[in-house]
């Protein structure tokens, strides 16, 4: 580690975003500590990189846990300058067949834990004036479909967080990015896909969103390691973006849900006017 070496601390760092992370950061000639639920997966990077690589096992839906690794890793480093809530799952099914252990469990993976480490980091952010916080959201934090009410309610719930937060602490020096990646090849469609019991009244709606999301497994378009060098690229430019869409399925979507919110709006724009209380005449 040297003077000019950033730390890192990247949760969810066994493989798809968070691995390629984590590579690019020691690129970069960074300290990076991986974490991870099994940090086994990360053995051949720690035997490649030992002066770069910590791993470290963690389950960021264990709160207590989360307050522990980030003392531990400034008391080990001193401090920590970039945080990047990486870890995450995909979850498909119809808001009535989702249920509510797998809705909590959801929030507990995308929302509580995130802010639990946002909490932890923050101080040791604050007093040195300086630090960035990456949330890696999806472009499903701004448009939801049919099959992924769960996942986009934590996702947008993660980004209204992001949002308000980076107000609160760019002024303390601190930048805050969300990034909103399409459809890239990680296990999001595979292995690290969560179903919810199908029932047969949402064959026509959510069933398509089903077969798309499992038939994409291997061919996604996206490459994670082009994502880790434009996050990169993001966090060294003079601004810092607040949101990163990630891919031309991000991009577009992302675009045309703002053209039809946009349009929406206005059409209605006079009912949503006409809602002040009338001003009462002068007695």
């Amino acid at each position: 580690m040297t003077t000019s070496s950033r730390v890192w601390l990247i949760t969810g760092a066994s493989s798809g975003f968070g691995r390629a992370l984590t590579e690019a950061a020691i690129a970069a000639g960074d300290v990076v500590v991986a974490t991870a639920r099994r940090t086994e997966a990360l053995g051949d990077l720690v035997a490649a990189h030992p002066d770069q690589l910590d791993a470290v096992r963690l389950d960021v839906t264990d709160l207590a846990a989360c307050a522990a690794v980030v003392a531990d890793v400034q008391s080990r480093y001193g401090r920590i300058d970039v945080l990047v809530n990486n870890a995450g799952r995909g979850q498909v099914g119809a808001a009535e067949e989702t249920t509510d252990a797998e809705l909590r469990s959801l929030f507990d993976l995308h929302v509580h834990g995130p802010a639990a480490l946002v909490r932890a980091v923050l101080p040791g952010m604050r007093e040195r004036g300086a630090g960035a916080i990456v949330q890696i959201s999806s472009f499903g934090g701004q448009v939801a479909y049919p099959g992924f009410s769960a996942y986009c309610a934590t996702k947008f719930a993660l980004e209204g967080y992001s949002e308000a937060l980076a107000a609160e602490v760019g002024p303390l020096g601190i930048r805050v990015m969300i990034v909103e990646p399409g459809a890239f090849r990680t296990g999001f469609s595979g292995g690290g896909l969560v179903e919810s019991a199908e029932l047969a009244a949402y064959a026509d709606t959510v069933g398509p969103t089903r077969r798309m999301i499992k038939g994409i497994d291997g061919s996604q378009p996206g490459d994670p390691a082009k994502a880790a060098a434009a996050i990169l690229a993001a966090l060294a430019a003079d601004t810092t973006p607040l949101r990163l869409p990630l891919g031309d399925d991000a991009v577009d979507g992302i675009l045309g849900h703002l053209d039809t919110v946009r349009n929406e709006l206005r059409s209605w724009e006079s009912v949503s006017r006409a809602t002040a209380i009338e001003p009462q005449p002068a007695a």
